[in-house]
């Protein structure tokens, strides 16, 4: 996380607006002003998460920030003294979707009904990449008789949503629950099936969602195996059943993330951890302050971010439905910000 965000501010001060390569990124610094409805956001609300991360920051300036963080009782004031809006772009469209943590019908034990294992990541995993694809893993018998089941669960359609989510709970019949985290990945890209599923014909880009996915799958059982076969990407867990169950599920930086009010994006664009305001339009639209504390795999780019709506079905129909355009600002400490300024402008 640290090398990341070092690796970033560094990036960003040697700039003057523009990356050196053309297709790189451009950065423009605004006003607190030009945030649509900035002013009438529970600040307080997302300083409380900012709080939660920010002590893991290693880099003094983040830390001296996190140091205030704890001390103020103006969040607003917080965010508009120590902070600047900066707008990263790179030449793509903004996206905001969404994402939640599913719960699904498990067990301990492998029976009739809970036969779809979740696994555990091998340890020759992570040091082969890639590793095998989700066909491979699933039908070649790589994984049988090695102990690496955590749960089973009744629904194969819904394990391949708990992988697209990165975790989740699993409650079983006696009424007991675990909850599963990220456990790693074979080191294939990710593939959407939505994509796949327009490029086939099946639907148009408009009519694709999770609720889509789900139910198509589920009707065309054969063909659907196949289908979910098209992205070759595997994600293995781990049990985190230690986080307790009235906070969310863990993030990239090991923190409990907090509904509509953490983002999963791409680090490479933006720090883990910093505010991001986002204006996500749509049929709801939302203007927020976000705290970046979550990545994923098919979250690529600058203007690009998951947003997380909490546990459960309602969360997992919100979420399923988000495909929306606007921007996202990311807050930098101030005096990174400005050195973003071309040299005539500082």
């Amino acid at each position: 996380m640290t090398r990341l965000i070092l690796a970033l501010v560094l990036g960003l001060a040697a700039m003057t607006g523009r990356s050196d390569a053309e297709s790189g990124p451009v950065y423009a610094v605004l006003d607190f002003e030009d945030l649509t409805g900035w002013a009438e956001d529970d600040h307080a609300a997302a300083l409380e998460v900012f709080r939660n991360t920010c002590r893991d920051f290693d880099d003094p300036d983040w830390r001296s920030l996190c140091g205030f963080a704890e001390d103020t009782r103006d969040a607003k004031g917080f965010f508009e003294l120590l902070f600047r809006p900066v707008m990263i772009t790179d030449g793509a469209d903004a996206l905001f979707t969404g994402y939640f943590e599913p719960e699904l019908r498990g067990s301990p034990y492998e029976t009739e009904t809970y036969r779809y294992p979740i696994y555990a990541m091998p340890p020759e995993a992570a040091e082969t990449r890639p590793w095998f694809t989700r066909r491979e893993i699933l039908t070649s018998g790589v994984m049988q008789g090695r102990g690496l089941e955590i749960a089973w669960v009744d629904d194969p359609v819904e394990l391949f949503f708990l992988q697209i989510q990165g975790s989740g709970r699993v409650r079983f019949p006696d009424g007991r629950t675990i909850r599963v985290g990220y456990g790693g990945f074979n080191g294939h890209p990710y593939r959407s099936i939505g994509k796949e599923m327009v490029r086939r014909g099946i639907y148009e880009a408009h009519q694709v969602s999770a609720r889509v996915i789900r139910s198509w799958v589920r009707r065309n059982p054969l063909i659907g195996e196949e289908l979910l076969y098209h992205n070759a990407s595997y994600v293995f867990f781990r049990e985190v059943s230690e986080v307790p169950a009235d906070r969310g599920p863990l993030g990239a930086m090991n923190r409990s993330i907090t509904a509509m009010r953490s983002i999963a994006v791409d680090p490479a664009y933006t720090p883990l951890g910093a505010p991001v305001w986002i204006e996500k339009q749509g049929d709801s639209p939302l203007n927020r302050l976000m705290i970046a504390q979550d990545t994923g795999s098919a979250i690529k780019g600058a203007q690009r971010a998951d947003i997380f709506f909490g546990t459960g079905e309602v969360a997992g129909a919100e979420a399923g439905e988000v495909k929306d355009p606007g921007r996202m600002v990311v807050l930098l400490p101030i005096q990174r910000a400005y050195a973003l300024l071309p040299e005539a402008v500082q």
